[in-house]
């Protein structure tokens, strides 16, 4: 499953959030994180928005920390509202590095 992550095969969107342990709203931010496109990002706040909570970005960041499987729900696909990286349980060399296999252009001024 890895190896077809890698070589851009796999059909993200074929987790099972419902069988992760987690609150309902942790399982809305997963599952709202597998429609992230690779190569592309969103903000906290793009989410808490998506999600119909707008001023819940500290609650979705603090979810995405939660997350369980970091290489199946793809959680450094989401960067702060100012194009900083943000954090990354892995690290932010590895957020970083995750984001450029992906396709994604890094502005080196928002690290």
């Amino acid at each position: 499953m890895i190896q077809r992550y890698w070589e851009g095969n796999l059909e993200e969107h074929a987790i099972p959030i419902q069988l992760l342990c987690g609150t309902t709203f942790q399982q809305q931010v997963w599952q709202e994180l597998l429609t992230i496109p690779r190569g592309e990002v969103r903000s906290y706040q793009e989410i808490a928005t998506q999600l119909g909570k707008p001023k819940a970005v500290r609650a979705v960041a603090h979810a995405i920390g939660q997350n369980p499987i970091l290489m199946f729900i793809l959680c450094h696909r989401v960067i702060k509202h100012n194009g900083e990286l943000g954090g990354y349980r892995g690290g932010e060399d590895l957020k970083a590095k995750l984001l450029q296999l992906e396709g994604f252009i890094i502005n080196e001024n928002a690290k």
